[in-house]
C-alpha cells in the first residue's frame, strides 16, 4: 500500500486512495472533482465510516492526526463517531473549541508543558478577541486583529499564535463545526497581508 503524498492528494483523479501511514484512513475524490477524508474501522464486529472533513481544508498531515486521534478511541473502545457528535455539540465558540482541542491532544503529547504553553499563548493573545466568537464568524479580519499588534515586535510568538489559531480552525472543520476556508492559513493566504517573518524572531516570555 502506497503512503499518500501531498501531490498525490491534490492531482489524484476519481476514486478512493488508502494511506499505507495511517491504517484505515482514506482519501476520496468524487467525479466532481471534491476531495475529502474518510476513516475507516472496526468496533465491536461493526464496520464504520467517519468523514474527517473535505480537502483542502483539511490537509494530509492534518487528516492523519484526526485519524490516529480516532483510531486510539477505537482501541480503548469508544466509538469515534459518537465521541465527536457529544463534542461538538458542546463547540459554538472560538474558546471552546480551542480547549475541545487542547483536550484532545493532551493524550499525544510527550509533558504537561506543551499544553499549558498552548493555553497561554491563546489566553494571552487569541482569547480576548476570538473566544467570544462563534467559530463560524471568526473570519481574515479577525485573525487579523490578534495578529497586527504583535506581528513585527513579537515575531515568534506571533508565528506560534498564527499556527495555534489554524490548528484550532482547522480542528472545528473536521469536528463538522464549522465549514469553508481557514482564514489563519499562511501560505495563498496571510502571507499576501502580512510582512515575511523576520530572520531575527523574538519571543515574548512564556509564549
Amino acid at each position: 500500500m502506497k503512503v499518500l503524498t501531498d501531490r498525490t492528494v491534490r492531482t489524484a483523479g476519481p476514486g478512493r486512495y488508502s494511506d499505507g501511514r495511517v491504517k484505515g484512513l482514506m482519501l476520496v475524490v468524487r467525479d466532481s472533482g471534491a476531495r475529502g477524508w474518510v476513516l475507516r474501522y472496526q468496533l465491536r464486529g461493526r464496520r464504520r465510516d467517519m468523514g474527517l472533513g473535505p480537502y483542502p481544508e483539511v490537509r494530509l498531515a492534518d487528516a492523519r492526526e484526526e485519524a490516529l486521534d480516532a483510531r486510539r478511541l477505537v482501541k480503548k473502545g469508544i466509538d469515534p463517531i459518537t465521541e465527536r457528535g457529544r463534542t461538538t455539540a458542546k463547540i459554538k465558540t472560538f474558546k471552546q473549541a480551542a480547549e475541545a482541542l487542547i483536550e484532545s491532544k493532551r493524550p499525544g503529547w510527550r509533558n504537561a508543558k506543551h499544553a499549558a504553553q498552548w493555553r497561554s499563548t491563546l489566553e494571552t493573545y487569541a482569547y480576548p478577541k476570538l473566544g467570544a466568537l462563534d467559530v463560524q464568524a471568526v473570519d481574515t479580519d479577525a485573525v487579523l486583529g490578534v495578529l497586527r499588534p504583535i506581528w513585527t515586535t513579537k515575531t515568534e510568538t506571533a508565528s506560534r499564535v498564527r499556527q495555534r489559531i489554524e490548528a484550532v480552525l482547522d480542528y472545528t472543520t473536521a469536528m463538522r463545526a464549522r465549514t469553508g476556508s481557514n482564514p489563519a492559513r499562511w501560505k495563498g493566504h496571510l502571507d499576501h497581508l502580512l510582512a515575511k517573518p523576520s530572520c531575527r524572531p523574538r519571543l515574548a516570555p512564556g509564549a
